[in-house]
């Protein structure tokens, strides 16, 4: 009877162990690149899910995961959400390099981040 207690014990917590969310973030690919499209000013006239790499600022927060973001070619809104920040840490004069997509409406144009990283 022990030995099925024991059993049944170590299966749970071995299972639960392997059912928890790694807190480690996977690695992806490291190197050259086809992205075209590398500053606010060329972001503001490109298409709809446009993949962009913008390398500048974040100058103002607006709220609901929105901020201001500044090259030195203009400015432009850009969302990031809370999970996609991986620990960085920003204020208006840290310069960072955002990974992410054009997306466009009518009247608007902002950048759905999906990787912020500093940059070096």
């Amino acid at each position: 009877m022990r030995k099925a207690i024991l059993i049944s014990a170590l299966l749970f917590a071995s299972s639960n162990v392997l059912a928890a969310p790694s807190s480690e973030k996977s690695g992806g690919f490291i190197g050259p690149s086809n992205v075209s499209v590398k500053t606010v000013a060329v972001a503001l006239e490109a298409k709809d899910d446009t993949q962009v790499v913008l390398t500048g600022y974040i100058v103002a927060g607006l709220g609901d995961e929105e901020y201001k973001f500044k090259d030195n070619t203009g400015e432009i809104i850009i969302e990031i959400d809370d999970q996609d920040w991986n620990g960085v840490e920003a204020t208006p004069e840290t310069k960072v390099v955002l990974q992410g997509e054009v997306d466009s409406g009518w009247s608007y144009t902002v950048i759905d981040v999906d990787t912020i990283k500093l940059a070096k």
